[in-house]
């Protein structure tokens, strides 16, 4: 089929279209561009054209990967990869030479899906996560000629899932990382995105694997240790300082940060939008590594929200979805430009949390930018300055999710999808009552299930991702009567 690059398929389909792949890509990494967001029932690689066809077990999947990606193309071996709907609605490729090893591939990568899916759904019928593989990534970091923080892990890997904890150490003279995520298949495409890739060009490359543990435990929050579910805990002593063939070649030790756009111009790592790596430059004269002349970590918890939608957001709005990944203190919606606004986190994790989440995502027609803004805080209005709603203090507000240390809400910490978690459900509100709450928010109710053991928590299913992002600004702390205020989250679970 002769590609025209004028001409892009309306419908969608199941089936997408991948072009300007790179020669030497394998079928288990084109696979895993989809394995976020969703099963991946087929595959059809075309190298000779540098495309693919790749098939998604169901047409959300595919419209969600599709929304995913159209802002931002995903990058293959350095090289972006751009996606359209097939013209196809479905591959049969059973009778088609040489597919045995596109087949093995899929095997192979829906075997280790099913099994983290398994471990996923146990874990989730007992409350909490349990031991098991794919959970856990081992990191070997070859040809360290800058020191990488534990900050840059937790940029580079939460793009790919919710990180929960990070351990960095020296062993054997490499130094390495032991990284848990929350769910098993965000684990598997960080693998096999990030194996082999260098952070910086030709020195820091990163050798994954999956780690044997069975839990990863963190006694202290510092930089060699961090648990982002468990913020009360201790510092503890002082660390050791960085080895001293890395002391001596820096003086001492840098915590340098780039722009949030910058990763992608570094030909090693190609990961879209990745804030908080460190920016490192060569010397036309010297071809030396140069640092730029920034020191400490920048603790920034103030975001600049940009491209809204004016006729839509307000600053309660932004306040509950921003509030998903942490609590918000301030929200000021600019009155000459009410298409940017300020959202201030209570902390620096909390701010990249939410720029991990939620840069890219489509809110009321518009695809949101999320960066980290210049300002330390937002300001609030002088006196007798005029108020025009825009501008809103919430320090005080009963619904920051994560103020009590320990809060199960640090374990449930997911990207935006189309399948809501709700709870605080009284026991006289059914199922077609909550079917019809969420229709009248114009959202279209695709399933729904009340969890077997507790009819207070529920699942539901809307037609899109951004459906349901309005669903949930909309609904949460909803009056259901009988005192008892719907709480909405987003789920890592289908039904």
């Amino acid at each position: 089929k002769k590609f025209k690059g004028d001409e892009s398929p309306c419908t969608p389909s199941r089936v997408l279209h991948l072009r300007q792949i790179p020669s030497d890509v394998t079928e288990a990494e084109v696979i895993s561009l989809g394995l976020p967001f969703g099963k991946v029932t087929n595959i059809l690689m075309l190298k000779g054209k540098s495309q693919a066809l790749l098939e998604m077990a169901s047409e959300e999947a595919a419209v969600t990967m599709m929304n995913y990606y159209t802002p931002v193309p995903p990058h293959l071996h350095s090289q972006p990869v751009y996606i359209q709907y097939s013209n196809h609605r479905e591959l049969k490729t059973d009778d088609l030479p040489n597919q045995s090893r596109a087949q093995a591939a899929l095997q192979a990568v829906n075997a280790m899906q099913s099994e983290g899916m398994a471990i996923t759904s146990a874990a989730a019928a007992e409350g909490g996560l349990l031991p098991g593989l794919f959970f856990f990534l081992r990191i070997i970091v070859d040809n360290l000629f800058y020191p990488v923080t534990l900050e840059v892990f937790f940029f580079i890997f939460s793009k790919f899932g919710s990180v929960l904890k990070i351990v960095i150490f020296t062993k054997h003279n490499q130094f390495q990382a032991l990284l848990q995520y929350a769910d098993p298949v965000n684990a598997y495409y960080a693998k096999m995105t990030l194996d082999g890739q260098s952070i910086y060009t030709a020195c820091c490359t990163l050798r994954i694997d999956f780690s044997k543990l069975i839990s990863l435990k963190v006694k202290y929050n510092n930089d060699k240790s961090r648990d982002f579910t468990r913020l009360d805990l201790p510092s503890g002593d002082s660390q050791p300082p960085l080895e001293p063939c890395v002391a001596a070649a820096f003086g001492k030790k840098p915590s340098l940060f780039m722009s949030s756009d910058a990763i992608n111009t570094l030909p090693g790592l190609s990961v879209p939008a990745i804030p908080g790596c460190l920016a490192v430059t060569t010397s036309a004269v010297s071809g030396q590594m140069t640092v730029p002349a920034v020191t400490g970590v920048p603790e920034k918890s103030v975001l600049l929200v940009s491209n809204l939608n004016p006729e839509a957001i307000t600053p309660d709005g932004l306040f509950i979805l921003f509030g998903v990944y942490g609590d918000v203190q301030r929200v000021k919606i600019m009155f000459n430009k009410k298409e940017n606004a300020l959202v201030q986190m209570v902390d620096a994790t909390q701010a990249q949390l939410a720029i991990s989440h939620l840069d890219g995502q489509r809110l009321y027609g518009r695809v949101l930018h999320v960066t980290l803004s210049k300002y330390q805080t937002v300001q609030l209005l002088r006196e007798g300055q005029e108020d025009h709603g825009l501008t809103k203090d919430y320090s005080n507000s009963h619904l920051h999710r994560f103020k009590n240390p320990g809060s199960k809400n640090f374990q449930n910490i997911f990207p935006p999808s189309a399948t809501l978690h709700l709870s605080n459900i009284p026991r006289s509100i059914t199922a077609d009552d909550l079917k019809q709450l969420f229709a009248n928010t114009g959202s279209t109710v695709k399933d729904f299930r009340f969890f077997p053991k507790d009819c207070k928590m529920a699942l539901i299913q809307l037609g899109s991702v951004e459906e349901a992002v309005h669903a949930l600004i909309e609904l949460h702390d909803h009056d259901l009567g009988e005192r008892h205020h719907l709480r909405v989250s987003f789920s890592k679970s289908t039904i």
